[in-house]
């Protein structure tokens, strides 16, 4: 797995975030609002620790200038041949919140590798099943969420009926 990753979470980001995803929940950005919430303040969107992708070097999808890019769009650019891939599919996520995440968190980001498991499958043969663990960790060291995203890879393609 990769090194440590470090995630500062600002309220800019937050508001861009819920923008995203569509969810126009002022407690994403409006200071006063949230202040009266039981939350007391501004938080961030439940799926919000995805983007802890944007601060990984190593991230597939992160422009890297001066290299040829797949970037995110429809069709690949950039590229010489076929778009990189795992060979495998994101089936599952997971969130487990300790408290919520505030702008002024500074978050340490550590991946370790789960489980894995397998089944079996008539139309891909073998389904080879990992999971992928998150632990977010605020300046204090104290632990903020936990992450669990599970990817399945296929023995052999799936053929079109």
């Amino acid at each position: 797995m990769s090194d440590d990753i470090e995630f500062p979470v600002e309220a800019t980001h937050i508001m861009m975030f819920a923008r995203a995803v569509g969810d126009d929940n002022p407690i994403y950005r409006d200071a006063g609002y949230a202040a009266k919430t039981e939350c007391g303040g501004i938080i961030a969107p439940p799926t919000f620790p995805r983007a802890v992708s944007q601060f990984d070097p190593e991230y597939a999808m992160r422009l890297k200038p001066g290299q040829k890019w797949f970037g995110s769009g429809k069709n690949p650019t950039g590229l010489d041949g076929p778009a990189p891939t795992s060979g495998g599919l994101h089936a599952e996520q997971h969130f487990e919140y300790h408290r919520q995440l505030r702008p002024g968190d500074m978050l340490t980001v550590t991946t370790t590798v789960g489980r894995t498991w397998e089944k079996e499958s008539q139309r891909a043969g073998k389904l080879m099943f990992t999971e992928r663990v998150q632990e977010y960790r605020d300046q204090k060291g104290e632990l903020v969420i936990t992450s669990r995203a599970i990817g399945v890879k296929t023995e052999r393609p799936v053929k079109q009926s």
